[in-house]
């Protein structure tokens, strides 16, 4: 049990809940928050993430991506812990819950969310498995960007209103670009060892400095989307509650700026406390 809670990689599962909980509180914000479609989408979120790291875990024993130098932690499948034909078994488990746990809101919401779930699944495998993944081709950023960011908080929203609207789209940037920061320290932190093993990621393709500089780019405007958000529509009281998350981001960044290689394993679980201490104040700034 011990080894297949590692292989879930709980300390990921924050980017899939986190957007869920922001569409959720700005539909309760609007009045149209609905309690059985907000369950259902996050139950669903959280089963396609799961689905999606014991895929990277299989795809990347199989492309040869994790070696015995790996910084990060232990892979399941590339240590021998969990045979290969068992993990992709793992894999194809996992989506086909977050497809039950998601049958709820793919009748209520019809074909957007049917869409929706189609590609987070399709694209969940296609991170690092098939002939061009997105992982190994510096395409990975975009991916995490759209998928934990709009797609999930305005998906949430909708499924709860029935309806688009472009501010949940426009604030899921938010807690995408978080998770963008999240996956920049981890390629920052893999950068040698991802070059040596062929992958292409945005670190390996355009350096240490650019990797940093996306990170820091990545926690600053996130932190003030909101903020920018409510100026856009014209608020009389914007949002702020999210901005105070700088504070601690400061020193996180000038920690990612200063160190390299498996120093970064810590400020990869930092950026994800910062993902949730920003949508904790962000809720609270919501219910004020």
């Amino acid at each position: 049990m011990s080894i297949w809670f590692h292989a879930l990689r709980p300390q990921t599962l924050g980017v899939s809940i986190f957007p869920v909980l922001m569409g959720a509180s700005l539909a309760h914000t609007h009045g149209k928050f609905h309690f059985i479609s907000v369950i259902s989408a996050l139950l669903s979120a959280i089963f396609i993430q799961i689905g999606t790291n014991f895929a990277n875990d299989y795809f990347d024993y199989q492309k040869g991506a994790d070696t015995p130098r790996r910084l990060g932690p232990v892979r399941a499948t590339a240590a021998g812990l969990i045979a290969p034909h068992i993990m992709k078994f793992a894999m194809i488990i996992a989506f086909i819950i977050a497809v039950l746990c998601g049958s709820y809101i793919m009748w209520r919401g019809g074909l957007p969310i049917i869409i929706i779930g189609i590609l987070g699944i399709i694209f969940g495998v296609l991170y690092t498995g098939g002939p061009y993944p997105l992982g190994y081709n510096g395409l990975g950023d975009i991916f995490v960007l759209l998928f934990f960011g709009p797609i999930a908080v305005a998906g949430t929203y909708y499924v709860q209103a029935l309806h688009w609207s472009l501010e949940p789209i426009l604030l899921g940037f938010a807690p995408g670009l978080f998770s963008v920061a999240i996956l920049t320290v981890n390629n920052l932190r893999d950068i040698d060892e991802d070059r040596q093993t062929g992958k292409r990621t945005l670190a390996v393709r355009f350096g240490r400095t650019f990797s940093r500089i996306e990170f820091t780019v990545c926690l600053i405007l996130g932190a003030s989307i909101p903020f920018l958000v409510g100026v856009y529509f014209q608020s009389d009281s914007p949002n702020q509650l999210g901005l105070f998350v700088l504070i601690p981001a400061i020193k996180l960044i000038q920690f990612v700026w200063q160190e390299e290689g498996k120093e970064l394993n810590n400020a990869l679980s930092n950026t994800g406390k910062l993902l949730m201490l920003f949508t904790v104040l962000w809720i609270i700034g919501e219910w004020l």
